[in-house]
């Protein structure tokens, strides 16, 4: 039956651990053995097969510990400070009366041009939200800013770009995971695609999102909010003070290193190595002594280190999920009772939900989806468009709304600094309502009409 199958099971024991606000890590644990033992691997081979995945996540950790040390470069040079300050000070001049509503939303929408830029031009993906967001804390407090609403901007700027626009990380999705699995599929049915050919497919479920967005921040999450927090605003006489003994040499060398490392991430397609140019680059540049490099790297892997352990166990879970095979039993149990092209790409949907809610990294989930898709749209004569949109939406499906997922961790680790905003309840189920939802109906009309 199809309740009994190992995916549906561990996914919905990982969600109902989850809203218990049980660890997330620990989450996924509990759920890997859980599709282990219902896949009737036992638990000895379960347990194996999950210590075996977990090196699967280790270049992602690597990734997070080298963007981590970059964001903290970034920081040390006063760039993110004066940014972060001056804002302040901006909106510190004008607290009260109908200002503070505008206020709000432009808050808003310099949160949206970080999330934005941090994917496709300031490659420090989410490394940048535990440096910007906590100086914040107190402004938005004052602002009776609803952080749910600031979840959802944050969220929206980490997904909804690199599925769309292939630069930065989004050309490391487009072209290095999406396009080449797509491809590599569909090499002995002939089909092929290409990058623009993605953005084009992906354009109806970014504009899916793009109206979840503006309904979070328009009308869920609009009403004034009230937090308890012992955060207080730094006076203007501490921010003039900060932003003075900021060196002008330092912003320069800092906007020098994040431009080489935007040139060689698209160069190289990797995050590693152009992290490590970049973090060489402040390093001569005086922003840190070389000596100091083991504190940068301490630093960074404090910064994310949580991120990248959830990534890790996640890649353990996708390992556990592959060994009991249930994902093709889902998808032939689910299609095999759709009697028309529109309901089996509404399954195929549905299922890549369920497998991206557990792994929570369209990265890590596209070459699981594409090689079971790819043949079985082929098969139901779906276009080589509609085919990348099936496959692109159900995998980006786990950054949008997934416990698991860095595009819904990033955003709680600022939002949180105070213990006022919890990582399910204020970012997954927000973001899980108005962009997985969203995602899935335009994702489907996508792949009816294109």
């Amino acid at each position: 039956m199809l309740l009994f199958n190992p995916v549906i099971i561990s996914i919905i024991v990982l969600l109902f651990l989850s809203l218990l606000r049980v660890n997330v890590v620990l989450g996924l644990v509990l759920s890997a053995l859980t599709a282990g033992i219902v896949g009737h691997l036992g638990i000895t081979h379960t347990i194996n097969t999950f210590v075996d995945g977990l090196g699967g996540g280790a270049q992602v950790a690597m990734n997070y510990a080298i963007l981590g040390a970059f964001a903290v470069a970034i920081s040390r040079s006063g760039v993110t400070d004066m940014l972060a300050y001056k804002v302040i000070r901006y909106i510190s001049k004008r607290p009260t009366g109908k200002s503070v509503i505008y206020l709000k939303y432009v808050l808003m929408a310099i949160l949206l041009i970080f999330a934005i830029a941090s994917q496709n031009a300031i490659p420090v993906h989410i490394a940048f939200i535990p440096i910007i967001v906590p100086p914040l804390i107190a402004i938005f407090n004052h602002l009776k800013l609803d952080r749910r609403a600031v979840a959802c901007v944050l969220t929206f700027g980490l997904t909804a770009t690199y599925m769309w626009l292939p630069v930065g990380f989004g050309k490391i999705f487009m072209e290095s995971i999406l396009v080449k699995n797509i491809n590599l599929a569909g090499a002995s049915y002939g089909l092929k695609t290409n990058v623009s050919q993605v953005s084009l497919a992906m354009t109806i479920p970014v504009l899916g999102m793009l109206l979840g967005l503006l309904i979070a921040v328009f009308f869920s999450y609009r009403k004034p909010r009230y937090y308890r927090s012992s955060i207080e605003a730094p006076s203007l006489a501490e921010i003039d003070r900060h932003i003075n003994n900021i060196k002008k040499s330092h912003i320069v060398v800092a906007f020098v290193a994040i431009l080489v490392t935007f040139s060689l991430q698209l160069m190289t397609s990797s995050t590693i190595i152009a992290g490590v140019a970049g973090l060489v680059i402040f390093g001569l540049g005086g922003i840190f002594k070389l000596k100091e490099s083991n504190n940068i790297f301490h630093e960074g892997l404090t910064l994310m280190a949580m991120i990248g352990f959830v990534m890790i166990a996640a890649s353990g879970f996708a390992t556990v999920i592959n060994a009991t095979n249930a994902v093709p039993t889902l998808i032939a149990t689910l299609t095999q009772n759709a009697h028309s092209k529109g309901l089996s790409a509404f399954f195929m949907l549905i299922i890549g939900l369920f497998i991206t809610m557990g792994i929570g990294s369209s990265f890590s989930t596209v070459p699981i989806i594409a090689s079971i898709y790819v043949p079985l749209c082929i098969n139901l004569d779906f276009s080589p468009i509609a085919t990348v949109v099936i496959v692109g939406v159900s995998a980006a499906l786990g950054d949008a709304g997934s416990p698991a997922s860095d595009s819904t961790l990033g955003p709680t680790s600022g939002l949180n600094i105070d213990g006022r905003h919890d990582h399910i309840w204020d970012t997954v189920v927000p973001t899980f309502i108005h962009y997985n939802i969203p995602l899935l109906v335009f994702g489907w009309l996508a792949a009816m009409t294109l």
